[in-house]
Protein backbone atom coordinates (compact mmCIF):
# COMPACT_ATOMS: atom_id res chain seq x y z
CA UNK A 1 0.00 0.00 0.00
CA UNK A 2 1.26 3.49 -0.87
CA UNK A 3 1.26 6.18 1.79
CA UNK A 4 2.44 8.96 -0.53
CA UNK A 5 -0.93 10.74 -0.47
CA UNK A 6 -1.00 10.66 3.34
CA UNK A 7 2.55 12.02 3.52
CA UNK A 8 1.64 14.82 1.10
CA UNK A 9 -1.41 15.72 3.20
CA UNK A 10 0.59 15.79 6.44
CA UNK A 11 3.35 17.92 4.94
CA UNK A 12 0.79 20.35 3.48
CA UNK A 13 -0.98 20.83 6.81
CA UNK A 14 2.08 21.16 9.05
CA UNK A 15 3.47 23.70 6.58
CA UNK A 16 0.20 25.66 6.55
CA UNK A 17 -0.20 25.68 10.35
CA UNK A 18 3.54 26.04 11.13
CA UNK A 19 3.71 22.92 13.27
CA UNK A 20 7.37 22.32 14.15
CA UNK A 21 7.24 18.53 14.06
CA UNK A 22 4.97 15.51 13.96
CA UNK A 23 5.34 11.75 14.36
CA UNK A 24 2.74 9.23 13.27
CA UNK A 25 2.25 5.46 13.14
CA UNK A 26 -0.39 3.29 11.50
CA UNK A 27 -1.12 -0.14 12.95
CA UNK A 28 -2.73 -3.32 11.67
CA UNK A 29 -3.04 -5.97 14.34
CA UNK A 30 0.34 -6.36 16.02
CA UNK A 31 2.25 -4.68 13.21
CA UNK A 32 3.23 -1.08 12.58
CA UNK A 33 2.63 -0.91 8.83
CA UNK A 34 3.86 2.67 8.40
CA UNK A 35 5.58 5.19 10.65
CA UNK A 36 7.77 8.25 10.32
CA UNK A 37 8.51 11.71 11.59
CA UNK A 38 7.96 15.03 9.82
CA UNK A 39 9.66 18.34 10.44
CA UNK A 40 11.74 19.07 13.51
CA UNK A 41 11.88 17.79 17.06
CA UNK A 42 14.27 20.67 17.75
CA UNK A 43 14.10 23.63 15.36
CA UNK A 44 16.99 25.56 16.90
CA UNK A 45 19.42 22.65 16.57
CA UNK A 46 18.00 21.40 13.28
CA UNK A 47 17.17 17.94 14.64
CA UNK A 48 14.47 16.02 12.72
CA UNK A 49 11.45 14.32 14.26
CA UNK A 50 11.48 10.50 14.05
CA UNK A 51 8.98 7.76 14.83
CA UNK A 52 10.87 7.31 18.13
CA UNK A 53 10.64 10.94 19.22
CA UNK A 54 9.13 11.56 22.65
CA UNK A 55 6.28 14.04 23.16
CA UNK A 56 3.63 14.69 25.79
CA UNK A 57 0.52 12.61 25.03
CA UNK A 58 -1.69 14.89 27.14
CA UNK A 59 -5.16 13.51 27.79
CA UNK A 60 -4.51 10.28 25.92
CA UNK A 61 -3.24 9.44 29.43
CA UNK A 62 -6.85 9.20 30.60
CA UNK A 63 -7.40 5.79 28.98
CA UNK A 64 -4.35 4.47 30.89
CA UNK A 65 -5.89 5.75 34.13
CA UNK A 66 -9.20 4.05 33.37
CA UNK A 67 -7.44 0.84 32.35
CA UNK A 68 -5.66 0.84 35.73
CA UNK A 69 -9.04 1.28 37.47
CA UNK A 70 -10.46 -1.66 35.51
CA UNK A 71 -7.45 -3.83 36.43
CA UNK A 72 -7.97 -3.09 40.12
CA UNK A 73 -11.69 -3.81 39.73
CA UNK A 74 -10.84 -7.19 38.15
CA UNK A 75 -8.79 -7.97 41.27
CA UNK A 76 -11.67 -7.02 43.56
CA UNK A 77 -9.71 -4.15 45.10
CA UNK A 78 -12.34 -1.57 44.17
CA UNK A 79 -15.59 -1.18 42.29
CA UNK A 80 -16.30 1.51 39.73
CA UNK A 81 -19.57 2.01 41.63
CA UNK A 82 -17.67 3.00 44.78
CA UNK A 83 -18.36 6.53 46.04
CA UNK A 84 -15.39 8.89 45.77
CA UNK A 85 -15.89 9.72 49.45
CA UNK A 86 -14.88 6.12 50.33
CA UNK A 87 -11.30 7.03 49.44
CA UNK A 88 -10.97 10.71 50.36
CA UNK A 89 -12.81 13.59 52.05
CA UNK A 90 -15.03 14.43 49.07
CA UNK A 91 -18.37 15.91 50.12
CA UNK A 92 -19.75 17.32 46.86
CA UNK A 93 -23.19 15.86 46.14
CA UNK A 94 -24.64 17.25 42.91
CA UNK A 95 -28.38 17.63 43.46
CA UNK A 96 -28.00 15.53 46.61
CA UNK A 97 -26.57 12.46 44.85
CA UNK A 98 -23.28 10.62 45.28
CA UNK A 99 -20.40 10.95 42.83
CA UNK A 100 -18.88 7.55 42.05
CA UNK A 101 -15.65 6.39 40.42
CA UNK A 102 -17.46 5.64 37.15
CA UNK A 103 -18.71 9.23 36.98
CA UNK A 104 -15.18 10.63 36.98
CA UNK A 105 -14.15 8.00 34.40
CA UNK A 106 -16.95 9.10 32.04
CA UNK A 107 -16.86 12.85 32.86
CA UNK A 108 -20.41 12.65 34.22
CA UNK A 109 -19.97 13.83 37.81
CA UNK A 110 -22.47 16.65 37.29
CA UNK A 111 -19.77 19.22 38.11
CA UNK A 112 -18.92 21.61 35.29
CA UNK A 113 -15.23 21.86 34.34
CA UNK A 114 -13.28 23.99 36.82
CA UNK A 115 -10.52 24.66 34.27
CA UNK A 116 -7.67 23.77 36.60
CA UNK A 117 -5.63 22.16 33.80
CA UNK A 118 -6.19 25.13 31.50
CA UNK A 119 -4.87 27.45 34.22
CA UNK A 120 -1.97 25.15 35.13
CA UNK A 121 -0.85 24.86 31.50
CA UNK A 122 -1.28 28.59 30.79
CA UNK A 123 0.84 29.44 33.80
CA UNK A 124 3.55 26.92 32.93
CA UNK A 125 4.00 28.13 29.35
CA UNK A 126 3.78 31.82 30.25
CA UNK A 127 0.42 32.59 28.69
CA UNK A 128 -0.75 34.05 32.01
CA UNK A 129 0.86 35.39 35.16
CA UNK A 130 -1.75 33.68 37.33
CA UNK A 131 -0.59 30.83 39.55
CA UNK A 132 -2.45 27.68 40.56
CA UNK A 133 -0.31 25.55 42.93
CA UNK A 134 -1.91 22.14 42.44
CA UNK A 135 0.77 19.45 42.79
CA UNK A 136 -1.14 16.68 44.58
CA UNK A 137 -4.63 15.26 45.02
CA UNK A 138 -4.74 16.98 48.42
CA UNK A 139 -4.14 20.29 46.68
CA UNK A 140 -6.95 19.44 44.28
CA UNK A 141 -9.35 18.73 47.14
CA UNK A 142 -8.45 22.09 48.70
CA UNK A 143 -9.01 23.81 45.35
CA UNK A 144 -12.40 22.08 44.95
CA UNK A 145 -13.86 22.93 48.36
CA UNK A 146 -16.36 25.38 46.89
CA UNK A 147 -17.05 23.36 43.73
CA UNK A 148 -20.42 22.26 45.07
CA UNK A 149 -21.63 25.62 43.77
CA UNK A 150 -20.44 24.61 40.30
CA UNK A 151 -22.68 21.55 39.90
CA UNK A 152 -25.24 21.53 37.12
CA UNK A 153 -26.84 18.09 36.85
CA UNK A 154 -27.14 14.87 38.82
CA UNK A 155 -24.22 12.44 38.36
CA UNK A 156 -24.56 10.42 35.17
CA UNK A 157 -26.83 12.86 33.33
CA UNK A 158 -24.50 15.13 31.34
CA UNK A 159 -20.95 15.13 29.99
CA UNK A 160 -18.66 17.82 31.41
CA UNK A 161 -15.02 17.13 30.54
CA UNK A 162 -13.53 17.05 34.04
CA UNK A 163 -9.75 16.91 34.35
CA UNK A 164 -10.06 17.46 38.08
CA UNK A 165 -11.76 14.09 38.53
CA UNK A 166 -8.89 12.27 36.86
CA UNK A 167 -6.39 13.74 39.34
CA UNK A 168 -8.52 12.22 42.10
CA UNK A 169 -8.73 8.88 40.23
CA UNK A 170 -4.95 8.79 40.24
CA UNK A 171 -4.99 9.17 44.02
CA UNK A 172 -7.51 6.33 44.34
CA UNK A 173 -5.22 4.10 42.29
CA UNK A 174 -2.34 4.96 44.64
CA UNK A 175 -4.36 4.22 47.77
CA UNK A 176 -5.76 0.93 46.49
CA UNK A 177 -2.57 -0.40 44.89
CA UNK A 178 -0.18 0.84 47.56
CA UNK A 179 2.25 2.37 45.04
CA UNK A 180 2.50 5.79 43.38
CA UNK A 181 0.26 6.20 40.33
CA UNK A 182 3.23 6.54 37.98
CA UNK A 183 4.83 3.33 39.31
CA UNK A 184 1.55 1.46 38.97
CA UNK A 185 1.17 2.43 35.31
CA UNK A 186 4.83 1.56 34.66
CA UNK A 187 4.58 -1.87 36.28
CA UNK A 188 1.15 -2.96 35.14
CA UNK A 189 0.74 -1.39 31.68
CA UNK A 190 4.00 -0.07 30.23
CA UNK A 191 6.20 -3.04 31.18
CA UNK A 192 3.86 -5.87 30.10
CA UNK A 193 3.28 -4.16 26.73
CA UNK A 194 6.96 -3.43 26.11
CA UNK A 195 6.43 0.35 26.22
CA UNK A 196 10.03 0.89 27.30
CA UNK A 197 10.18 4.58 26.36
CA UNK A 198 6.95 5.76 27.98
CA UNK A 199 7.78 7.96 30.94
CA UNK A 200 6.54 10.37 33.60
CA UNK A 201 9.62 11.96 35.17
CA UNK A 202 11.56 14.96 33.94
CA UNK A 203 14.91 13.29 34.62
CA UNK A 204 14.03 10.20 32.57
CA UNK A 205 12.76 12.30 29.66
CA UNK A 206 15.78 14.59 29.64
CA UNK A 207 18.11 11.58 29.67
CA UNK A 208 16.56 10.30 26.42
CA UNK A 209 18.30 11.20 23.18
CA UNK A 210 15.20 11.72 21.03
CA UNK A 211 12.86 14.21 22.74
CA UNK A 212 10.77 16.86 21.01
CA UNK A 213 11.22 20.41 22.21
CA UNK A 214 7.72 21.66 23.14
CA UNK A 215 6.82 24.83 21.27
CA UNK A 216 4.36 27.66 21.82
CA UNK A 217 2.93 29.15 18.64
CA UNK A 218 2.29 32.73 19.81
CA UNK A 219 -0.03 34.82 17.67
CA UNK A 220 2.36 37.81 17.82
CA UNK A 221 5.74 36.45 18.98
CA UNK A 222 5.92 33.49 16.63
CA UNK A 223 7.29 30.09 17.67
CA UNK A 224 9.14 29.90 21.00
CA UNK A 225 10.30 26.91 23.09
CA UNK A 226 8.09 26.02 26.03
CA UNK A 227 8.12 23.37 28.76
CA UNK A 228 6.42 20.08 29.51
CA UNK A 229 4.53 19.82 32.80
CA UNK A 230 5.71 17.08 35.17
CA UNK A 231 3.56 17.62 38.24
CA UNK A 232 -0.09 18.14 38.98
CA UNK A 233 -1.42 16.36 35.90
CA UNK A 234 -0.08 12.76 36.03
CA UNK A 235 -3.35 10.80 35.87
CA UNK A 236 -5.08 13.43 33.74
CA UNK A 237 -2.35 14.00 31.15
CA UNK A 238 1.18 13.32 32.37
CA UNK A 239 2.56 10.59 30.10
CA UNK A 240 5.50 11.33 27.78
CA UNK A 241 5.70 8.72 25.00
CA UNK A 242 6.26 8.03 21.31
CA UNK A 243 4.08 6.70 18.50
CA UNK A 244 5.75 3.28 18.43
CA UNK A 245 4.93 2.71 22.11
CA UNK A 246 1.40 4.02 21.56
CA UNK A 247 1.11 1.53 18.68
CA UNK A 248 1.78 -1.30 21.16
CA UNK A 249 -0.85 0.13 23.47
CA UNK A 250 -3.40 0.35 20.63
CA UNK A 251 -2.64 -3.23 19.56
CA UNK A 252 -3.58 -4.39 23.05
CA UNK A 253 -7.08 -2.98 22.50
CA UNK A 254 -7.28 -4.69 19.13
CA UNK A 255 -6.59 -7.95 21.03
CA UNK A 256 -9.35 -7.20 23.57
CA UNK A 257 -6.96 -6.47 26.40
CA UNK A 258 -4.31 -9.16 26.11
CA UNK A 259 -2.07 -9.35 28.09
CA UNK A 260 -3.08 -6.69 30.64
CA UNK A 261 -6.89 -6.77 30.95
CA UNK A 262 -9.91 -8.97 30.49
CA UNK A 263 -12.23 -8.72 27.48
CA UNK A 264 -15.11 -7.50 29.65
CA UNK A 265 -12.98 -4.64 31.01
CA UNK A 266 -12.12 -3.41 27.52
CA UNK A 267 -15.74 -3.69 26.41
CA UNK A 268 -16.82 -1.66 29.44
CA UNK A 269 -14.30 1.08 28.63
CA UNK A 270 -15.50 1.58 25.05
CA UNK A 271 -19.23 1.27 25.71
CA UNK A 272 -20.89 4.67 25.19
CA UNK A 273 -21.94 6.02 28.58
CA UNK A 274 -23.01 9.54 27.68
CA UNK A 275 -23.40 11.68 24.57
CA UNK A 276 -21.03 14.62 24.27
CA UNK A 277 -22.28 18.13 23.39
CA UNK A 278 -21.15 17.58 19.78
CA UNK A 279 -24.22 17.43 17.55
CA UNK A 280 -24.76 17.09 13.79
CA UNK A 281 -21.38 15.36 13.51
CA UNK A 282 -20.37 13.99 10.14
CA UNK A 283 -19.30 10.85 12.02
CA UNK A 284 -22.54 9.84 13.68
CA UNK A 285 -23.24 10.02 17.41
CA UNK A 286 -20.31 11.25 19.53
CA UNK A 287 -20.19 9.58 22.93
CA UNK A 288 -17.78 8.95 25.80
CA UNK A 289 -17.01 5.72 27.63
CA UNK A 290 -14.32 5.29 30.26
CA UNK A 291 -11.26 7.25 29.12
CA UNK A 292 -12.24 6.93 25.45
CA UNK A 293 -14.43 8.86 23.02
CA UNK A 294 -16.56 6.98 20.50
CA UNK A 295 -17.66 8.10 17.02
CA UNK A 296 -20.47 5.81 15.88
CA UNK A 297 -20.02 6.16 12.12
CA UNK A 298 -16.56 6.75 10.71
CA UNK A 299 -16.88 5.43 7.16
CA UNK A 300 -19.35 2.85 8.45
CA UNK A 301 -17.17 1.81 11.41
CA UNK A 302 -17.03 2.62 15.13
CA UNK A 303 -14.01 4.81 15.86
CA UNK A 304 -12.65 4.71 19.42
CA UNK A 305 -10.49 7.76 20.01
CA UNK A 306 -8.97 10.31 22.35
CA UNK A 307 -7.02 13.51 21.83
CA UNK A 308 -4.67 15.38 24.07
CA UNK A 309 -3.16 18.84 24.37
CA UNK A 310 -0.87 20.54 26.87
CA UNK A 311 -0.54 23.75 24.88
CA UNK A 312 2.97 22.91 23.65
CA UNK A 313 2.15 19.44 22.32
CA UNK A 314 -0.87 17.68 20.88
CA UNK A 315 -1.77 14.01 20.52
CA UNK A 316 -4.36 11.61 19.18
CA UNK A 317 -4.84 7.86 19.43
CA UNK A 318 -7.63 6.02 17.63
CA UNK A 319 -8.57 2.50 16.61
CA UNK A 320 -11.25 0.59 14.72
CA UNK A 321 -11.65 -2.82 16.34
CA UNK A 322 -13.74 -4.32 13.53
CA UNK A 323 -10.97 -3.65 11.01
CA UNK A 324 -8.04 -4.34 13.39
CA UNK A 325 -6.40 -0.98 12.65
CA UNK A 326 -5.18 2.02 14.65
CA UNK A 327 -3.37 5.35 14.32
CA UNK A 328 -1.17 7.32 16.72
CA UNK A 329 -0.07 10.95 16.21
CA UNK A 330 2.09 13.23 18.37
CA UNK A 331 3.22 16.81 17.70
CA UNK A 332 5.36 19.41 19.47
CA UNK A 333 3.04 22.36 19.04
CA UNK A 334 -0.53 23.28 18.22
CA UNK A 335 -1.79 23.63 14.67
CA UNK A 336 -3.78 21.31 12.44
CA UNK A 337 -6.11 19.00 14.45
CA UNK A 338 -4.29 15.74 15.19
CA UNK A 339 -7.53 13.77 14.98
CA UNK A 340 -7.92 14.72 11.35
CA UNK A 341 -4.44 13.39 10.56
CA UNK A 342 -5.50 10.13 12.21
CA UNK A 343 -8.74 9.88 10.26
CA UNK A 344 -6.93 10.57 7.00
CA UNK A 345 -4.53 7.73 7.80
CA UNK A 346 -7.27 5.33 8.87
CA UNK A 347 -9.26 6.04 5.71
CA UNK A 348 -6.11 5.13 3.76
CA UNK A 349 -5.83 1.84 5.66
CA UNK A 350 -9.49 1.12 4.91
CA UNK A 351 -8.86 1.56 1.19
CA UNK A 352 -11.17 4.59 1.07
CA UNK A 353 -10.42 7.93 -0.56
CA UNK A 354 -9.33 10.18 2.33
CA UNK A 355 -9.91 13.28 0.19
CA UNK A 356 -13.63 12.46 0.37
CA UNK A 357 -13.69 12.83 4.16
CA UNK A 358 -16.11 15.65 5.07
CA UNK A 359 -13.52 17.85 6.80
CA UNK A 360 -11.06 17.50 3.90
CA UNK A 361 -13.76 18.35 1.37
CA UNK A 362 -14.80 21.39 3.45
CA UNK A 363 -11.20 22.59 3.80
CA UNK A 364 -10.55 22.30 0.08
CA UNK A 365 -13.67 24.33 -0.70
CA UNK A 366 -12.88 27.02 1.87
CA UNK A 367 -9.27 27.31 0.69
CA UNK A 368 -10.49 27.74 -2.89
CA UNK A 369 -12.68 30.66 -1.82
CA UNK A 370 -9.90 32.46 0.07
CA UNK A 371 -8.35 35.36 -1.78
CA UNK A 372 -8.51 38.98 -2.88
CA UNK A 373 -11.75 40.14 -4.52
CA UNK A 374 -12.46 43.32 -6.50
CA UNK A 375 -15.54 45.12 -7.71
CA UNK A 376 -15.87 46.73 -11.18
CA UNK A 377 -12.60 48.42 -12.29
CA UNK A 378 -11.11 47.73 -8.85
CA UNK A 379 -13.30 50.41 -7.23
CA UNK A 380 -13.40 48.35 -4.05
CA UNK A 381 -11.14 45.63 -2.66
CA UNK A 382 -12.11 42.93 -0.17
CA UNK A 383 -10.31 39.96 1.29
CA UNK A 384 -11.82 36.57 2.09
CA UNK A 385 -9.91 34.57 4.66
CA UNK A 386 -10.74 31.30 6.43
CA UNK A 387 -11.22 31.42 10.21
CA UNK A 388 -11.92 27.88 11.40
CA UNK A 389 -15.31 26.83 10.01
CA UNK A 390 -16.12 30.41 8.96
CA UNK A 391 -14.88 32.86 6.36
CA UNK A 392 -14.00 36.43 7.25
CA UNK A 393 -14.86 39.13 4.70
CA UNK A 394 -12.62 42.18 5.26
CA UNK A 395 -12.47 45.63 3.69
CA UNK A 396 -9.36 47.70 4.43
CA UNK A 397 -8.33 51.29 3.86
CA UNK A 398 -5.82 53.74 5.36
CA UNK A 399 -7.98 54.31 8.40
CA UNK A 400 -8.35 50.66 9.36
CA UNK A 401 -10.37 47.59 8.47
CA UNK A 402 -13.88 46.24 8.84
CA UNK A 403 -14.53 42.49 9.02
CA UNK A 404 -17.70 40.42 9.10
CA UNK A 405 -17.96 36.65 9.61
CA UNK A 406 -19.51 34.62 6.80
CA UNK A 407 -21.40 31.64 8.22
CA UNK A 408 -21.70 28.64 5.88
CA UNK A 409 -25.17 27.42 5.05
CA UNK A 410 -24.86 25.26 1.93
CA UNK A 411 -21.67 24.29 0.13
CA UNK A 412 -21.94 22.80 -3.36
CA UNK A 413 -19.51 22.40 -6.23
CA UNK A 414 -20.73 25.41 -8.23
CA UNK A 415 -22.27 27.54 -5.48
CA UNK A 416 -21.37 28.10 -1.84
CA UNK A 417 -23.88 30.05 0.24
CA UNK A 418 -22.88 31.94 3.39
CA UNK A 419 -24.68 34.57 5.40
CA UNK A 420 -23.97 37.53 7.69
CA UNK A 421 -26.15 38.28 10.70
CA UNK A 422 -27.27 41.89 10.93
CA UNK A 423 -29.71 42.80 13.71
CA UNK A 424 -31.01 39.24 13.63
CA UNK A 425 -31.55 39.26 9.86
CA UNK A 426 -29.54 37.23 7.35
CA UNK A 427 -27.65 38.87 4.51
CA UNK A 428 -26.44 36.29 2.02
CA UNK A 429 -23.01 36.06 0.46
CA UNK A 430 -23.03 33.60 -2.44
CA UNK A 431 -19.84 32.39 -4.13
CA UNK A 432 -20.32 31.15 -7.70
CA UNK A 433 -17.61 28.96 -9.25
CA UNK A 434 -17.64 28.80 -13.04
CA UNK A 435 -16.00 29.80 -16.32
CA UNK A 436 -15.31 33.33 -15.05
CA UNK A 437 -13.55 32.01 -11.98
CA UNK A 438 -14.98 32.69 -8.54
CA UNK A 439 -17.55 35.46 -8.22
CA UNK A 440 -19.10 36.75 -5.02
CA UNK A 441 -22.55 38.27 -4.78
CA UNK A 442 -22.79 40.15 -1.48
CA UNK A 443 -25.51 42.65 -0.69
CA UNK A 444 -25.38 45.13 -3.66
CA UNK A 445 -21.95 44.07 -4.90
CA UNK A 446 -20.55 41.68 -7.49
CA UNK A 447 -16.90 40.90 -6.71
CA UNK A 448 -14.50 38.67 -8.60
CA UNK A 449 -11.54 36.81 -7.12
CA UNK A 450 -8.43 38.38 -8.64
CA UNK A 451 -5.59 37.10 -6.51
CA UNK A 452 -4.30 35.17 -3.54
CA UNK A 453 -3.83 36.43 -0.01
CA UNK A 454 -0.38 37.73 0.85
Amino acid sequence: MSYAQLEKFIFEKITLTKLPGLSMALVKGDDVVWSRGFGYRDVERGLPATDRTLYSVGSVTKSFTCLAIMQLAEQGKLSIDDPIEKYMPFDIKPHGETVRIKHFMSHTSGIAALAYAEQLISGAIGATDDWLPIATASDMLAFMQDAGEWTWTKPGERWFYFNEGYVLLGDIIEKVSGVPFEDYIQQHIFAPLGMSRSLFSKSAVEADGDVAVPYINWAEKGRTPGVYIYSGISAAGGIISNVLDLAKYASMYLKNGQPVAKVDSIKAMIQPRVKTPVTNSAFGVESYGYGWGIKSDFLGQTLVNHGGSVGVATAYLAYIAEENIAAAILTNGSGYPTGQFAMYGLATLLGQDPEALPFVHLERQMMELEGVYHTYKNTMRMEVRRAGDLLMLTEKDKFGSNSVPLIPEKLEKDKCSFYVLNNGAKIYADFHVGEKGIQLIYERYLLRKTGSLS
